[in-house]
């Protein structure tokens, strides 16, 4: 999926060397009047350059050294849904210690004035910044007088003492791009490991040494400049069923692998999984929260109440520790407080509760681990080289015979064994007390079940009586749960349910094993819709396809690279089985349907017949896999349009004569 390279570099390069950045301000008539049908017809709007720079330097005001980045860029807006892209925001890090500082912001619009380029320049009072987290600051503006046709340009540079966070550079963004050039610049002492990733190729790179160019502590450093470009770079769409588009997007990446002191030495960035462990174990905050198994000691025997099964002493523990301890939505791997007080302040982050939990399956005599990982939304961790930034989760993980189950108890809703869906991405690292550390592959346990069934009887008013019986597993059944529990009251669900099927009449609820985690979640309604208007009470429409009916197609591109990742595989029947008071021709219904994914992907199958006055309508729709490549997108593309064109149709019945 990736293609990965690595090298190392040394460079810093002065200002008057930045030959490749473009002027500011000057607009010609060939950018105005770009072709955008050249790069994608369909663009709202088109970066026509793209310049950035990052280079070390002395701080004059404090000596130390830092990181100057610089970006350039000029983007061509043909229309209103283009606007957007006017909006700029600026991300910069922050901590009580150190942050970073955006300088030399300008930003104009030109547009085309009886025939020569009239420039907008950008008041500096429109420029503010906002605080999105502890350590995220944003630079926000918005581009003046913009109008359809509009080229906007703006430049800025980042100062930032955080030299060993080498700015990533994005080939690929929301837009498509006609030219992004980014020149990295590194003193010669500095190693990192580079690596490109994504699906777009370099278009072009080069390599220069420049003699004597920086002088640290008295000695002279030798510096390199690597010079990397892309040209007619496709936009980056973000489709439904994807992990983090980090993922995906095609950027440079730089890791520090050592620094070659003045002094001779060397100091190594880049460890091992082996420095690592131990890092992670002796660490007050995860290792020895793992270990703080004596205080269960005094609570263990009310938590187990006798069991003696290994498998129900886990299932026990796990349900003490979702009950106790409430998430606070806070995530990380490490914990903020120590076990006692988390217990006492029945709250914590996704490591408070989770480390935790490890402490008390070790004290109930299991066989536990914990397990780092990088959520959905974060991306994937990186497995080159062991980058603890890259993890933001934990979960605990608990072998019983020859069955291993990972569990979060973040979620009281989530059955024993099955991680939230965000979870379920690539890989996690197990993190072993005493044995060294290895992957372990993130599944969902459970496939995704829901069952519908309804039984119903066509009433000489022409309306359908009935009762119909929902059962759900897996994630389908957390979802429904977290749904109900955002009421006061299963009877408000059910209100409020109601309200939404405009067409349908709920009534006489049954909802059971809300809190019944490790059961299927069970539903029962009876229900009342019409199966005719008042024009013709000797025929019949009825759509079968009330329940779940698929009305868009998530899957719209000609063409993505990346896989389809569903989280689970899933399993959706729907059952309607209507008695009709006297016979009934069927006229028109939706066609027999039985497709296939290819490699037993999944199937959708939909037959519906009338026998004995019975309307019968059977319906499958099965996903067999959580990941779908990228080679099987079209068909999964092609499936879901079959499905949507045949579900337009209706079910028509006359009386027979």
């Amino acid at each position: 999926m990736n293609r990965f390279f690595f090298l190392a570099l040394f460079c810093f390069i002065t200002s008057n060397i930045y030959a490749q950045n473009f002027n500011y301000g000057s607009i010609q008539n060939d950018e105005y009047y770009f072709d955008k049908s050249k790069i994608d017809s369909t663009a709202n709007a088109v970066v026509l350059k793209e310049f950035g720079t990052a280079a070390m330097q002395i701080d004059d005001a404090t000596g130390r050294l830092v990181i100057q980045f610089e970006h350039h860029v000029k983007i061509k807006i043909y229309n209103k849904e283009g606007f957007k892209f006017a909006n700029i925001v600026i991300p910069t890090y922050k901590d009580d210690n150190k942050q970073e500082f955006v300088n030399d912001l300008k930003a104009s619009t030109f547009n085309m004035v009886n025939g020569e380029f009239v420039e907008t320049l950008m008041d500096k009072k429109a420029v503010f910044t906002e605080n999105r987290n502890k350590y995220t600051q944003l630079t926000k503006f918005t581009l003046p007088n913009i109008k359809d046709g509009s080229i906007i340009e703006y430049s800025y540079r980042i100062e930032s003492p955080l030299i060993f966070n080498f700015r990533t550079w994005e080939f690929q963004g929301d837009i498509p791009k006609v030219s992004s050039e980014f020149v990295a610049n590194i003193p010669g002492n500095y190693n990192y490991n580079v690596s490109l990733r994504g699906y777009q190729k370099l278009s072009d790179s080069k390599a220069e040494i420049y003699k004597e160019c920086l002088r640290l502590n008295g000695v002279s450093i030798d510096c390199s400049r690597m010079t990397y470009i892309m040209k007619n770079v496709p936009a980056f769409v973000e489709e439904d069923y994807m992990t983090a588009a980090s993922n995906f997007k095609s950027a440079m990446y730089f890791e520090l692998s050592d620094v070659q002191l003045t002094n001779g030495s060397k100091q190594s960035y880049t460890k091992t999984w082996n420095d690592v462990d131990y890092e992670l174990t002796s660490d007050k905050n995860f290792g020895s929260q793992m270990k703080k198994a004596s205080v269960f000691k005094d609570l263990m025997p009310a938590i187990l109440k006798g069991e003696t099964d290994n498998l129900a002493k886990a299932n026990a523990v796990y349900n003490y520790i979702k009950k106790q301890i409430k998430w606070n939505n806070y995530y990380g791997n490490y914990s903020m407080e120590n076990t006692k007080t988390i217990l006492e302040n029945r709250s914590g982050n996704v490591a408070d509760i989770n480390l935790t939990l490890i402490s008390a399956l070790s004290a109930a005599g299991l066989e536990t681990e914990a397990v780092i990982l990088s959520t959905r939304e974060n991306g994937m961790p990186n497995k080159l080289f062991p980058v603890l930034s890259s993890f933001n989760y934990v979960v605990a993980k608990v072998n019983i015979g020859d069955k291993t189950y990972l569990l979060d108890a973040t979620e009281p809703l989530l059955p024993f064994g099955l991680l939230p869906i965000r979870c379920i991405n690539d890989q996690g690292r197990v993190i072993n007390l005493k044995k060294p550390s290895y992957w372990i592959d993130l599944k969902a346990s459970q496939k995704s079940v829901t069952t519908y069934v309804l039984t119903g009887k066509l009433n000489a008013d022409g309306k359908i009586n009935g009762v119909i019986t929902t059962t759900t597993v897996g994630y389908a059944a957390f979802n429904k749960r977290k749904d109900i529990k955002k009421y006061n009251s299963t009877e408000e669900f059910v209100e409020k349910l109601d309200e939404r099927l405009t067409k349908i009449s709920l009534s006489n609820p049954e909802i059971n094993n809300v809190d019944s985690v490790e059961k299927p979640l069970m539903e029962k309604y009876e229900i009342e819709f019409s199966a005719h208007d008042a024009t013709d009470k000797n025929q019949l429409f009825i759509n079968p396809f009330f329940i779940n009916r698929i009305t868009k197609n998530p899957f719209n591109l000609n063409d993505r690279m990346y896989p389809v990742d569903l989280g689970a595989a899933s399993d959706e029947r729907i059952i309607i089985n209507v008695t009709l008071p006297e016979k009934y021709e069927l006229v028109e219904k939706p066609k027999d349907m039985a497709i296939s994914l290819p490699t037993s992907g999944g199937r959708y199958l939909l037959q519906s017949s009338i026998e004995d006055n019975k309307l019968s309508v059977n319906q499958i729709l099965q996903f067999n896999k959580a990941i779908y490549n990228a080679d099987d997108y079209l068909y999964l593309k092609e499936f879901y349009s079959k499905i949507i064109q045949n579900q337009k149709n209706d079910v028509l019945l006359k009386k027979a004569n």
